[in-house]
This record gives C-alpha cells, sequence and structure tokens, in this order.
C-alpha cells in the first residue's frame, strides 16, 4: 500500500483500528495543519478585529453618551435613543432613504436584467458592451460624476437643452425643486446598473438551452419561456443582487451630498439618513447622537434582510 493510501486510511478510520500511536501522530499531524492555517489567517484576523469589531464596538459605547469629539464621552443611557423618537428630521431622512430604496433599487435591477437579456442573445463585440455597460457602476458613486449630474439636470443644462431641442421648453431646475430632486437622484442610482448585469449575465449563461428548446417546441411564447422558464431559475441571482443592491442604497451617500451641496436640499428632499447621521456627528458634533443612528440603520438593514431571506422560501427555487 502507498504512503497516500496508509495516510488516507489512518484519516477516515477505515480498516484495522487505531493505535494510541497512530491516534498521536494523528493529532500532532492536525495540529501543524491547524497551526499553518491559523498563521495564514491571522492578518485577516488581525483586520477583522481592528477595522471591525473594534471601530463597532466602540461605536455602540458611544451610542449611550453624549460625546461631541472636543470633550471625552459622557454617559447618558439610552437617552440618544429616546431622542430619535423625537426628531422629525431624523423621520423624513427615513422616508426619503426609504423612498430612494422602494424605487430605486426594483427599478435598477429590471432595467439590469433587461440588459443582461439583450447581450445574452449574442453580438458582435460583447466584451466591450459589457465593459461599457459595467462602467458606470465603478463611476457612479464617484464625486465627479455626481457634479456632472447637478450640472446636467440644472436649470441650464444638458437636460433642458434636450428638452428644448424637441419642443418642450422649460427652466425647471431638476435638482434645486423639491419635486423633482430626489427622482434625479434616483435616476443617477438607476444609471449605475452595471454590476448587477453582469452578475444577471453570468447567470443567464448557466441556464441550459434545452429547456427553452423543449419550450418553443411545445409552442410557447417568448414571454411564456421568460415567465415560466428563465425567471424560476434565474432567482436565484435576482435574490442575491437584491439583498447586495438593499444594502448599498440604505448606504448612499455621496450623490446626495454633492447634488444638495451637503444640505439635503431643497427643503430636504434629498436628506438621506446617511447623510443626515453625517450632519450630526461631523456638522453639529453630536457624535453619540450619530452613533445611534448608525445603530438604528444597522438595525434597519439587517431585519430587512432577515425578511427577504424569510420570503425568499416562497419565490426562490434552488436545484435541489
Amino acid at each position: 500500500m502507498s504512503a497516500i493510501s496508509e495516510l488516507s486510511t489512518l484519516r477516515s478510520g477505515r480498516g484495522r483500528a487505531r493505535t494510541p500511536q497512530e491516534k498521536a501522530a494523528l493529532r500532532r499531524e492536525n495540529n501543524r495543519d491547524n497551526k499553518a492555517a491559523y498563521l495564514f489567517l491571522a492578518p485577516w484576523f488581525l483586520g477583522l478585529a481592528v477595522i471591525t469589531i473594534g471601530p463597532m464596538l466602540a461605536s455602540l459605547y458611544l451610542s449611550f453618551t453624549r460625546y461631541s469629539l472636543l470633550q471625552p464621552p459622557e454617559w447618558i443611557g439610552v437617552q440618544n435613543y429616546v431622542d430619535m423618537l423625537n426628531d422629525d428630521r431624523l423621520h423624513h431622512s427615513l422616508k426619503v432613504t426609504f423612498t430612494y430604496v422602494v424605487v430605486g433599487v426594483p427599478l435598477q435591477l429590471a432595467f439590469a436584467l433587461a440588459v443582461a437579456i439583450v447581450l445574452d442573445r449574442g453580438m458582435r463585440g460583447l466584451a466591450l458592451y459589457r465593459s461599457i455597460f459595467y462602467l458606470p457602476s465603478m463611476l457612479g458613486g464617484s464625486v465627479a460624476i455626481a457634479l456632472l449630474w447637478r450640472q446636467m439636470f440644472g436649470t441650464e443644462g444638458l437636460v433642458n437643452q434636450l428638452l428644448g431641442a424637441v419642443g418642450i421648453q422649460t427652466s425647471i431646475g431638476w435638482v434645486s425643486d423639491p419635486s423633482y430632486a430626489l427622482w434625479t437622484i434616483i435616476l443617477l442610482h438607476v444609471w449605475t446598473f452595471g454590476s448587477p448585469m453582469v452578475i444577471f449575465l453570468a447567470g443567464l449563461r448557466q441556464i441550459p438551452v434545452m429547456y427553452h428548446e423543449a419550450a418553443s417546441v411545445d409552442g410557447a411564447t417568448r414571454w411564456t419561456r421568460f415567465r415560466r422558464i428563465t425567471l424560476p431559475l434565474l432567482s436565484p441571482i435576482i435574490f442575491f443582487n437584491l439583498v447586495l443592491q438593499l444594502i448599498n442604497a440604505f448606504q448612499s451617500f455621496t450623490q446626495a451630498f454633492v447634488v444638495s451641496g451637503g444640505t439635503g436640499g431643497p427643503a430636504d428632499s434629498t436628506m438621506f439618513y446617511s447623510l443626515y447621521l453625517y450632519q450630526k456627528g461631523f456638522g453639529q458634533f453630536e457624535m453619540g447622537y450619530a452613533a445611534a443612528m448608525a445603530w438604528l440603520l444597522v438595525l434597519i438593514v439587517g431585519v430587512l434582510t432577515a425578511l427577504n431571506f424569510l420570503l425568499s422560501r416562497f419565490w426562490v427555487f434552488y436545484d435541489d
């Protein structure tokens, strides 16, 4: 028997019973393997403790204090959380953020899926188109794009110029009018569809062609095949993109900050929750209150994510 076979037999426990010496040798070997694994994982564990867990615990402590960054924290218990119940501006920021998420995320995913389906049909230069469509996801959260967006939707911006070219004369400042400002940012969010689009495209490539061919032979229309074959088989990918984009949307900050000049205006129409948190922490130096707001956001995202997982059993279909 070769050395590899002996080691396999020793590890699996098959064959004769192990002697105490063999058990001790196996334990030593396992310990050596574990030490090597821990050594390679040490940088990750260090980063997790210093960069993630440490700041989270510090933030949790600060959420129970009055802390202005200039003076030592003062313990006040749950007062920050009680104050949030009476903060009308915080409630408004939650309303704005939920509107952004509820409208923007489904529109973005629907648009990404539509583009992925078009690209999945096959075309010359597919790699080029895929890269071009993915580019907005890389740039959409940048300050430069937010500045460009503010210029495009200004009173004399490109949007009004294009409308004027087709005979629609308007002088609306889309980013300065409370009725339209939030919708321009939602449009920017939808425009950054590249990341979910690439994931959808990969999922579409994994659906066996024979299913569509068999359905076509049976007389199924293109819409029926999409509804009965593509969507059920793609549901795990849709679920993954939904959870990922939901979490990202709740953390949106740069677009609203740049478009509104950091004020959340006009009339708080773009006052995202993360922007209000920033104003409280670094504008008004109420860092303890901002930490409490951050943990409320963690709770909201956690509950919605858990709810998505709970409801996924009714519409997400796996191979098993």
